[in-house]
């Protein structure tokens, strides 16, 4: 099993792009395999024939997972191979002889001993069993040390799933809960899901959050928005959080003591603006970076805002596309959310919240009326008090209302 990210510490077989025989040159795609984050292609370096798919497509944290051969004439050698054994004899097996050897007659007076499957065998701490049967076991919710192995060497083979009875005494397994009947469901968790949800709830444990919220108003920006988009000619469609993104990315220009992150022993500053964006995805959140968005203008942000965004849905993202950046930003103003608050995404000290838009009235003594109906929106900014103090965090928030409120600044 290959490690394709930094943080990945286990993954998912997925589709097979090389079939057995098929072969095999250095930088051919051989497996998709879904890390922590991405369904990322796994490219071989190595040269040769594929002899053998050892783990077929869904299986989850396995090694290895497959063999080369340096000869196709080596190929058919491992039709019927299984991974060989581990050298010292398994603890679990050991102990079982020694039952089996002193006590017959006890045995003979305990029926309900004779009736419990025999292990299956244990190779290191992985039981064999065959792709086909551990596929099946999965589907089913059967955990494989309840399964007797009928196969060489004690190996469960697809007719011990087929033929498996659960003993009464079992609790019910994911699958069961899944039934028309039951009143819940149990949904496995994806990698992506166990490391998302990790990683904000020590970012949340760890990080001591505070949280800064304003009001700014956005009518110049939405003309000037229309303005843009109505002579796009079809290039470029800007967003509301385009201009989040390039004003965020000034702002943290002008005050470069909010791009920075903590190191334990060291607050690192950054000359650049990484800004992160979050995004959902049918497997969980991630965070396409837009790199050096202070030197991008709004229509190169929005076009690969867009184009990140699809890729990161369809799982397509390299690593270096979404680990790194310097600020996050996150926004579910199209869902009619207000505002909120939002964890930080480490290494980041801030994370900014965008919330809708929406008309109110606003004093205003220049108008024959008292008033004028303004377009405002709320955001939030959740700051690491460690790097970024309430002061330095509010003062932030100053300059990059200068931005968003007077658009034509970003032009600059």
């Amino acid at each position: 099993m290959p490690s394709l990210s930094p943080t990945m510490t286990s993954g998912n077989v997925g589709t097979w792009r090389k079939q057995v025989g098929d072969s095999i040159s250095p930088g051919d795609v051989l497996v998709e395999i879904e890390t922590d984050k991405a369904q990322i292609d796994f490219e071989c370096h190595e040269e040769g024939y594929l002899a053998k798919i050892l783990v077929e497509s869904g299986e989850k944290n396995v090694d290895p997972i497959a063999i080369l051969a340096e000869d196709n004439n080596d190929v058919k050698k491992f039709e019927d191979y299984v991974p060989e054994q581990s050298s010292a004899p398994p603890k679990a097996e050991s102990a079982e002889k020694d039952e089996k050897t002193p006590k017959q007659d006890v045995q003979q007076e305990e029926p309900q001993k004779q009736q419990e499957p025999k292990k299956s065998h244990v190779s290191g701490d992985r039981i064999l069993a065959s792709p086909v049967a551990r596929k099946l076991a999965a589907e089913r919710g059967i955990s494989l040390d309840q399964v007797a192995g009928t196969g060489p060497k004690n190996r469960i083979i697809k007719a011990d799933i087929l033929n498996f009875v659960a003993p009464a005494t079992e609790q019910p397994t994911p699958s069961q809960h899944a039934e028309p009947s039951s009143s819940y469901t149990d949904i496995p968790l994806t990698n992506m899901r166990k490391i998302i949800a990790s990683r904000l709830s020590e970012s949340k444990q760890s990080i001591p959050h505070y949280y800064l919220t304003i009001e700014v108003e956005v009518d110049k920006l939405l003309e000037l928005r229309e303005v843009l988009n109505k002579d796009s000619d079809g290039k470029y469609k800007i967003s509301v959080n385009d201009f989040v993104i390039k004003s965020s990315a000034s702002a943290l220009m002008a005050m470069p003591e909010v791009n920075s992150s903590w190191h334990n022993d060291f607050v690192r500053q950054y000359n650049y603006a990484d800004i992160s964006v979050a995004t959902a995805t049918p497997t969980g959140l991630l965070t396409p970076i837009i790199r050096n968005a202070h030197t991008k203008g709004l229509e190169t942000i929005s076009n690969q805002a867009k184009e990140l965004a699809v890729r990161a849905r369809e799982g397509k993202l390299s690593p270096h596309e979404f680990q790194g950046g310097t600020f996050t930003i996150s926004n579910l103003g199209m869902f009619g959310i207000k505002n909120f608050t939002a964890i930080i995404n480490p290494p980041h000290s801030c994370i900014l919240a965008v919330g809708t838009t929406q008309k109110k009235l606003v004093p205003d003594s220049s108008k024959e009326t008292g008033y004028r109906i303004a377009t405002t929106m709320h955001v939030t900014l959740s700051c690491d008090h460690r790097v970024v103090d309430g002061a330095l965090g509010a003062q932030w928030l100053r300059v990059w209302r200068t931005y968003i409120e007077n658009p034509l600044k970003l032009l600059l």
